[in-house]
C-alpha cells in the first residue's frame, strides 16, 4: 500500500508553502493565543484534508493557484476549530496521543480558541474575496453540526436505520472531505459541473473513511493505538452494530441493546458486545460496504485524464480504506 509520505511527495512544494501560510493565518498579538496555536500546529495530524485540496486542483489543472492555498488554509482552520470544540463537547483530555487544548487550558479558553480559528478562516476568505470557496466550506461546517446533533438525537433511542446512518456520516464526516475536493476544484475552475463532480467524489471518499473508523472500534486497541469500544460506550450506532441488531435473534438483539443502553461503561460488557458484533458478521459487512463505496468514488473520476496528481489521489483513496490506524 502506498504511504502518506509517498502521496504527499506529489504535492511536497505546495504543502511546504501551505505550512507557512497556515502558520501565518493563526498568528495573534495575544501571547496566550499564540502559545496555544503554536501547540496545535506542532501536533498536527497527517494533513489529509489539505492533500485532497491540492491533489484535486493539480489533477484538474496540472498546478495550483493562490486560491488553492486559501481553500486549504480555510478548511484546515475550520477543521481545527471543530476539533478543539469537539474535545470540549466530548470532555476529551487527549487528541492524537497528546493533551487536548481544554485539558491544558480549560474549557473556556478552548472554546474561545475555536471561535478565534473560525473567525480567522472567515476573514481570510473575505479578505481574498473567495466567496465561492467560503460558501462551500461554510456549508460543510453547517452539515457537520447537523450530523452531530442528528446522531445525538438518534443515540437516545437506538433506532437508527442504515439509511439514517448514512445520512449522519454524510453530514458529519463526509461533508468536510467533500468540501476539500469541491474547494480544490473551485480554486482552479469556474465550471459548476466540475465542482459538483469533485464534491460527489469527496463525499463518497468521506463515507468510506468513516466506515473505516467504525471498523477500527472493533479492532485491536494495541495495534490501532487508541482504545476500542468507544462507540459502544458513547452509544453511537455504527454500521457494524446496526447490521448486527438488524440480523440478530430476538434474544441477542435484546441483550445487545441492554449492554449499549445500561452497561456501556463496563469493560466486560463492552468486550462482550464487540465479540457479538464480530461473530454476527457486522464488521465483515461494513468492510464490504466500504469497498463498494470506494469503488463508486473512483468511478466518479474514472473519465478524468490520468496524471501524477490523479494517481496520487487514487493512492490517497486506497490509503483511506486500507490504513491500520
Amino acid at each position: 500500500m502506498v504511504t502518506v509520505r509517498e502521496i504527499k511527495a506529489n504535492v511536497a512544494s505546495e504543502m511546504e508553502i501551505f505550512e507557512q501560510k497556515f502558520k501565518a493565518s493563526m498568528k495573534s498579538e495575544v501571547a496566550l493565543l499564540d502559545k496555544i496555536t503554536h501547540y496545535i500546529i506542532k501536533r498536527k495530524g497527517k494533513q489529509m484534508r489539505p492533500m485532497f485540496v491540492f491533489l484535486t486542483a493539480k489533477t484538474i489543472n496540472g498546478k495550483v493557484e493562490e486560491s488553492t492555498y486559501t481553500a486549504a488554509s480555510l478548511i484546515e482552520l475550520l477543521h481545527t476549530a471543530t476539533l478543539v470544540h469537539d474535545d470540549v463537547v466530548d470532555d476529551a483530555n487527549e487528541r492524537r496521543g497528546f493533551f487536548s487544548v481544554n485539558a491544558l487550558w480549560k474549557n473556556k479558553i478552548a472554546v474561545l480558541v475555536g471561535d478565534y480559528l473560525l473567525a480567522r478562516g472567515l476573514l481570510m476568505s473575505v479578505d481574498n474575496k473567495e466567496f465561492q470557496i467560503l460558501k462551500i466550506v461554510s456549508t460543510a461546517v453547517r452539515e457537520m453540526s447537523e450530523g452531530e446533533l442528528l446522531q445525538i438525537e438518534k443515540a437516545r433511542r437506538l433506532d437508527i436505520t442504515e439509511e439514517v446512518y448514512f445520512d449522519i456520516i454524510r453530514q458529519k464526516t463526509a461533508s468536510l472531505i467533500a468540501s476539500c475536493c469541491a474547494a480544490g476544484a473551485a480554486s482552479v475552475s469556474d465550471d459548476p459541473a466540475m465542482v459538483s463532480k469533485w464534491k460527489k467524489f469527496g463525499e463518497l471518499v468521506g463515507i468510506a473513511f468513516q466506515i473505516k473508523d467504525d471498523i477500527f472500534d472493533y479492532g485491536d486497541a494495541e495495534k490501532i493505538g487508541k482504545p476500542t469500544g468507544n462507540d459502544i460506550r458513547e452509544r453511537k450506532m455504527t454500521l457494524p452494530l446496526i447490521y448486527t441488531l438488524n440480523n440478530a435473534s430476538p434474544t441477542d438483539r435484546k441483550k445487545l441493546i441492554n449492554i449499549v443502553k445500561k452497561h456501556n461503561e463496563k469493560r466486560k460488557y463492552v468486550k462482550e458486545a464487540i465479540q457479538m458484533v464480530i461473530a454476527s458478521g457486522g464488521v465483515k459487512y461494513a468492510h464490504e460496504r466500504m469497498m463498494e463505496i470506494k469503488k463508486q468514488a473512483l468511478d466518479v473520476i474514472a473519465d478524468v485524464e490520468d496524471n501524477d496528481a490523479k494517481r496520487a489521489l487514487v493512492g490517497l483513496v486506497e490509503y483511506t480504506v486500507n490504513r491500520d490506524k
